[in-house]
């Protein structure tokens, strides 16, 4: 395939890591393939992008964007000015920066981005993550050159004929022995014992947490170890909870920098059942309790679940029974080898580890056809 001299990409999105995480490894395969790539971020003054694309060595322009308020208010009418001014300076951006594409990885942060790049005749690119389209990728879809997904079904949303099914892009993530050894060492645990990845998502589950504080006694009693990802909203509030009690076996963390490492040690983990975090349980071959988030549109994590159970891929457990089943039934799961084997066997299979580069084929395709 063609290689691009001076490819300039615009990659827009944000909001939580499931849309931020697809964006660093689009932009890292760009990279990787051509060293003279350049790449700028729009994101959403404020939120997490802000912090973790410049920690990827990526400049990133922070847009006045959010979300609007589901009831009526006042705070309406401020989204919708400043709507405004996100597509003045998106649309001052793309003139100054000349893109050859722009890319929207979903998340309100992305529609200024993608609506000025294509009024403006850049090609544009979505990539959507989950079973259920994002209502900014289907505002946006009309006028891209192609949407990349990750399931299929998506004609419901989306123009069939623009449609290509890569998977999701996820973070380079290294299983072997080497990398085992480091994440005991990073993590300060032991071989002996087997361990527990607690994850929320990005921004934390507060279910999640519940469950797991609620059994700490018994998790400290257990004989294993645990990695315990609590967000940073919920972070003071479980330390403070927990000072006096002993957590020898337990890391408590608003954030693991070093998920590759925590996914080399884990012998099982707890997920909410995000698109992303679902690809990575995949690639990584992990045996997985997924508590779906139900305070998601059209109830998408429960879809996404249950592709990963009706092929005994994962087990899942509904947010409302979690705090009295989950601890039962992760602890059952990590003394039950042959259905952890089981788990972990059938989750690779479903992996797709080279959905960044097909990804990032599809912008080499546009970009093709726009030379003619």
């Amino acid at each position: 395939m063609k290689q691009f001299k001076d490819i300039r990409a615009i990659i827009s999105g944000g909001g939580t890591g499931g849309h931020i995480f697809p964006a660093i490894s689009i932009a890292n395969e760009l990279k990787r393939r051509n060293s003279a790539s350049e790449i700028l971020f729009t994101g959403a003054s404020g939120r997490m992008e802000m912090e973790k694309i410049p920690a990827e060595g990526y400049k990133i322009i922070g847009l006045p964007i959010s979300g609007f308020q589901r009831k009526l208010t006042f705070k309406n009418f401020i989204v919708v000015y400043n709507a405004f001014r996100s597509l003045r300076i998106a649309d001052k951006l793309i003139r100054n920066f000349k893109p050859d594409i722009a890319i929207g990885v979903g998340g309100y942060a992305s529609g200024p981005t993608l609506r000025r790049a294509a009024k403006l005749g850049i090609p544009t690119l979505l990539q959507e993550q989950n079973s259920y389209a994002g209502i900014t990728n289907r505002l946006l879809a009309k006028r891209a050159d192609r949407i990349c997904v990750a399931y299929s079904g998506m004609e419901k949303y989306f123009p069939g004929e623009k449609i290509v099914i890569t998977g999701n892009p996820v973070r380079t993530i290294n299983i072997s022995e080497q990398y085992r050894n480091e994440g005991l060492k990073y993590f300060n645990l032991t071989n002996e014992l087997p361990v527990l990845l607690v994850m929320g998502g990005s921004l934390g589950a507060r279910t999640i947490n519940q469950a797991v504080l609620k059994s700490i006694d018994r998790l400290i009693k257990s004989n294993i170890q645990v990695i315990w990802q609590t967000g940073t909203y919920y972070f003071d509030s479980i330390r403070k909870q927990l000072q006096y009690h002993s957590l020898q076996n337990i890391r408590i963390t608003d954030f693991i920098s070093r998920i590759d490492l925590a996914y080399n040690i884990a012998d099982a983990l707890i997920s909410r059942a995000g698109a992303i975090s679902l690809s990575e349980i995949c690639l990584t071959g992990k045996a997985a309790i997924l508590v779906p988030s139900p305070n998601v549109a059209e109830d998408h994590q429960t879809k996404n679940a249950m592709a990963l159970v009706k092929e005994e891929a994962a087990l899942m457990i509904k947010d409302c029974d979690a705090e009295e089943v989950l601890i039962d039934k992760v602890l059952h799961v990590l003394r039950d080898e042959p259905l952890r084997k089981k788990l972990q066997s059938n989750c690779f299979r479903l992996s797709k580890p080279d959905s960044t580069a097909h990804i990032v084929d599809e912008v080499y395709k546009i970009l093709e056809k726009e030379e003619g």
